[in-house]
Order: C-alpha cells, then structure tokens, then sequence
C-alpha cells in the first residue's frame, strides 16, 4: 500500500488513483534562460523517481513536466544577449536535455511549451473574468481577484488576512488588492505578444500550467509536483484558477521536494549561489550526482559541498564494488525476498530513498559475503527502481564517462567557458602500470612506490594481487 505526504492534507495518506491503475503527474519545469542548477537537477530526479517507483508497483503512469519558454527572466537575458528569444529558449532546452540525460532522468511522456498553449490560456482568463473573479486593470492587465476565491490559501496554509504585500507580492496601485496576481500582461514596445480580447499582450506565469496540465491530464488529475518554493504562491495561484474556471476539484496530491542549501541558504539564481549541473558533472560522475539526491529524503532539505558529493562517490562505488567480477542481469524482482520487502515498504512509505538505499547496502554486504549471482541481481534490480546501478562495474569504478563539459553562452552569473577534469588517461594508466610491474620485477622498488603515489595524486587507487596488479579504479 503506496503512502504519500500529501501537500494539500498536511499528511500521509494512502494513495488511490483516479482511474484504476493508471496514474496522471504533471511536475512544473524549467524556465529556460540559463543552465539547470542542482535545485532543479534535485526536482526533474526526485519525480524521475517518484514515476519509476509508480511503474515498479505496476501503474501506468502518464508524466507531463513542462517548459516555461516566455517570461520575464527570458526576455530579458535574450534583450542582453542581442539574440531571438527563440535562440535563447532552444539553446537552454538543449542544455537542459543534455544534463538530465547525463543524470539518468527518463524524458517526460509530454513536455508542453508554454507558447504552444496561449489561445487555452487567453480561453481560461476569459471564464475567470465571466465568472467575476478576474478584472483588467488601469494599466491593461489582466489581473485575479483573490479574495473572490473562498479556498484561497488551502494548500499553503496562509489566511488573506495574514498575507502581506512585500517579498513575495509587488506592490501594484494598478490592482484592487495587493494580493491579486496577473493572468494577462500587456505587451511592452518590443517583447513578443500575442493579440487577445484585451489587447496585445503575452501569459502571466501562473496561467501557463493550469491550461498545460488541463489540456494533457484533465481538469482532476492525481498527482501534481514541484520544488517547495512553488506551493506559495505558484502552485496556491494554480488552484485558484483551475478551480476557479472549472468548478471543480484540480488535484488529489500535491508534493513538494526540499531545497538545495548552499551555506544553510536555499541554492537559487536569485541569490547567485548556485552551481550548475554541468558544472558539477564536469568534477563527478552524474550517476554520483543522482545518488547523492536520491540518498536524501525528498521532502527534506539537502546541502552541497564537495564533500557531500565525495561521500557519495565512495558510497555508490561501494555498491559497484559488490557487483565486480559477477554475472549480473536486470530482471523481475521476487518480492518474497527479505531485502526486497523491506526495499518495497522503504518506498511504499512516501518514497522513503534513504531506506530503500540503507536496503542495499546491507544487500551489498550479502552479496561480498555469499558472492551469490542471484543476490547480485536482485540488488542490481532493486537499485534499477531508482535509476541506479545500471552500467557495469569496471566502467564506473574506472570513470569511463564524458568528461568534458562544455559551457557555452552567456550567464549573467559568468557560468561561461569549458571545464576538463580528467587529467590522466586510460592508456596513461596502462603504461603507468607497466612500469610499476616492470620495476617491482627488478626489485627497484623506490620507483614501483614513486609510481603509485603518482597515480595515487592523479586520483588512480591500484588493486594489488598475488598475481599483480591486474585492477585499478579512481577514488
């Protein structure tokens, strides 16, 4: 029995689809002006995740993860950069793809752009305004009437009354209430725009996923997801105008993951904080970028360091280490077996990761110890369920991965330029090696130890045999 916290209730509650055995998710995405930094690496693997377990328990599940690819923020950079707004959109939709590729994340069954939906959303804000609870404003916006909205606040917890107009609300002389939130904006000399019924104009932020989810999952759909910044005011304001134009119930559960903290600071591009995920791939495997999410509890939050990420490399590779030198496949799991019971009620319990990755560990140690294929691929399988796991061995624990990270294009924060960290080669290793054998033969071992240390700086841990040394992986 599937438990998940649900936003919305404030709980955990048993998860029952709408439809029997099929499941409808929609996780709001990226706004795509710049590089994906590791908060929202954490969002797009967190319900990569969530979807892979909802397969594992053998639901159909239809996932709709959108693209913000007009707002604010875009215009802007694309104003600075002298280039198409399109440019710039297709540039960073690239990038996006390329790190949430490298990190193992499954692409969404649908991928909306908020551009391909205007005239639903142009339809949305014209019911709102029929039913009284939008009005244009002095200044040409199209404007929401929150408190005609008697739900306001269910999902974040917040009274009208307690809401302030300050960090999180601008002050507009334009709108009747300082809480109410703009559906339609109108068009500024030289922005893009679309024509309407109030004139030339462009969406609002908040309008673009009520109309993409509605239009791809339905007006009531199961799960809706995002990273915690967006539950006020993003996802209340959803609420408001999905519930608002369709008189009816807009989403059973709502989750929200926990932020990356840099510093006990949330990592954001407002506060200039953040590393980008190619950054980051550029020093680690992607694979240990992933655990090193999936390792953290979703709702809690996570703080990066290098030294976060380095524990995380020796963790993984003491997964990988259990598989070496078996036969191992991929195939169905048998969950009578002890560890996948407890595996299965880890995740059953609101995706609990840090148990179900505690279950493998202690698999691992069985497999050391029995050296048994049939543990090794239950515990290649299990970890299969969380996008782990999955290459072999050798390659992982040797680091045969991309290892040239390009930045291109200009980031108001200077994320420009190309970044190489692999300092040795494979067939440097090999001749190193060589050498080392060849001087240990000669009994020149001041030069077989100069050699070691020497690979050891260049981050190369030698495996000596009776036989010699035959294996070698990077720490």
């Amino acid at each position: 029995m599937l438990k998940i916290y649900n936003s919305l209730t404030r709980g955990k509650q048993e998860f029952v689809p709408i439809e029997a055995g099929k499941v409808r998710m929609y996780v709001c995405g990226m706004t795509v002006y710049d590089y994906c930094h590791l908060g929202h690496a954490r969002v797009m693997v967190v319900f990569d995740v969530v979807r892979r377990w909802l397969r594992a328990v053998g639901l159909e599940v239809m996932y709709v993860r959108n693209i913000t690819d007009i707002d604010d923020k875009i215009i802007k950079r694309a104003q600075e950069n002298g280039e198409p707004v399109e440019a710039l959109t297709a540039r960073f939709i690239q990038a996006m793809n390329e790190d949430a590729d490298a990190l193992g994340i499954e692409r969404p069954d649908a991928e909306p752009r908020a551009t391909g939906h205007v005239a639903g959303m142009i339809d949305m804000i014209k019911v709102l305004q029929a039913r009284g609870l939008a009005y244009q404003s002095s200044n040409g916006d199209v404007v929401y009437s929150v408190r005609k909205f008697e739900a306001y606040g269910k999902l974040s917890g917040k009274t009208l009354d307690d809401l302030r107009a300050g960090e999180r609300v601008e002050v507009d002389n334009t709108k009747q209430d300082p809480l109410d939130f703009v559906l339609w904006k109108k068009a500024k000399e030289g922005e893009p725009s679309w024509d309407s019924p109030w004139g030339k104009g462009r969406p609002g932020w908040h309008i673009e996923c009520s109309v993409m989810s509605g239009a791809l999952l339905g007006r009531h759909f199961d799960i809706h997801g995002g990273g915690q910044d967006l539950q006020f005011p993003h996802h209340e304001n959803e609420i408001a105008q999905s519930e608002g134009a369709n008189r009816e119930k807009f989403v059973n559960f709502w989750m929200h993951n926990g932020f990356v903290r840099v510093d006990n600071e949330k990592m954001s591009k407002s506060l200039g904080n953040f590393f980008t995920v190619r950054e980051v791939r550029a020093k680690y495997d992607p694979e240990v970028i992933r655990f090193f999410i999936i390792r953290a509890h979703y709702r809690s939050p996570i703080s990066y360091s290098d030294q976060h990420l380095d524990d995380a490399k020796q963790a993984l590779a003491r997964l990988y280490t259990a598989l070496k030198n078996l036969t191992v496949e991929v195939g169905s799991v048998d969950w009578s077996n002890p560890f996948a019971d407890r595996f299965r009620e880890a995740m059953n319990d609101d995706f609990n990761t840090p148990e179900a990755v505690a279950v493998l560990f202690d698999l691992a140690n069985e497999v050391n110890r029995t050296r048994s294929p049939a543990e090794a691929n239950l515990l290649r399988s299990l970890a299969g369920t969380l996008g782990l796991l999955q290459r072999s061995p050798t390659d992982f624990l040797q680091g045969r991965r991309d290892v040239v990270v390009q930045l291109t294009g200009v980031s108001a924060t200077g994320h420009v330029g190309t970044v190489s960290v692999m300092t040795i080669s494979e067939d440097q290793i090999g001749q190193l090696i060589a050498a080392r054998v060849a001087a240990r033969k000669t009994r020149n071992f001041s030069e077989a130890d100069r050699i070691r240390k020497e690979l050891e700086a260049a981050g190369i841990v030698l495996e000596d045999k009776p036989g010699g040394t035959t294996e070698w992986r990077r720490s």
